[in-house]
């Protein structure tokens, strides 16, 4: 007869069990919570800390302006190469895109919200390639490009109407939604600083429970969606959603 664990036996094992899931938990959460937190790596006398979200960002930035002089130091009229013309296709796309929402301004503000847009590309796909976290999981990261697209869409609306037409839009139709209307300045850069922070925590939260749980095969397609397909839409939905409102601002 097979000889089964006594009561105090059942209990002891029972007792293991949920120790050991509790130390998962707690590991899990510790890793989560250090991937999330954004460590101070060097301290300057003046400005203080410095976070490993900005020595990344100035990492991808160093890395963009060596890669843009490489690819444009050998350019010509009249006999273009082929990175030359897979460049201009590149840039003849983003301005007709953002011609088509902005209009004619595009000339004027395209240069910026292409940056934007290849900025963000390269910090949420290209970062975590390389082992570095995104710098859009950092609040300040995301805040700061949302005050700055905030500053750009009120300054067209300015720039494109006046002073007095903007102010008398606030009180456009009837006065009484003037509060609401001024509501919308902050409104429009928390959307997308949340929508922008939110999403890339949310995959990065996921992957790294597909990666507790399911640690062999799965997390590899999960990985690829969120680091790459995810991290390029957030980039796009961001400078669109930029260009729309300040589309809205124009009119």
């Amino acid at each position: 007869m097979p000889e089964f664990p006594s009561r105090t036996g059942r209990q002891t094992i029972k007792k293991n069990l949920s120790t050991k899931e509790e130390s998962n938990t707690e590991n899990l959460t510790e890793t989560l919570m250090e991937e999330l937190s954004c460590e101070t790596v060097f301290s300057l006398p003046v400005v203080g800390g410095i976070s490993e979200s900005v020595v990344v960002t100035w990492i991808i930035m160093a890395v963009l302006v060596v890669v843009s002089l490489l690819l444009t130091r050998n350019l010509s009229v009249e006999n273009p190469g082929k990175v030359q013309l897979m460049l201009e296709s590149g840039i003849s796309w983003a301005q007709d895109f953002f011609e088509g929402i902005i209009g004619k301004e595009a000339k004027r503000y395209g240069p910026y919200l292409i940056t934007v847009l290849i900025y963000l590309a390269a910090a949420n796909t290209l970062a975590p390639l390389f082992g570095f976290k995104p710098p859009t999981k950092d609040l300040n990261v995301t805040a700061a490009l949302a005050i700055m697209s905030m500053c750009l869409i009120e300054f067209s609306g300015i720039r494109k109407n006046g002073v007095k037409h903007w102010v008398k839009h606030f009180a456009e139709p009837v006065p009484v939604v003037a509060p609401i209307t001024v509501l919308e300045i902050v409104i429009r850069p928390l959307s997308l600083c949340m929508r922008l922070f939110g999403n890339m925590l949310a995959g990065f939260v996921v992957l790294e429970l597909l990666k507790f749980f399911v640690p062999l095969i799965v997390p590899i397609p999960v990985s690829f969606y969120f680091d790459i397909f995810d991290g390029l839409l957030q980039a796009y939905v961001f400078v669109f959603l930029t260009a729309l409102f300040m589309t809205e601002e124009m009119e």
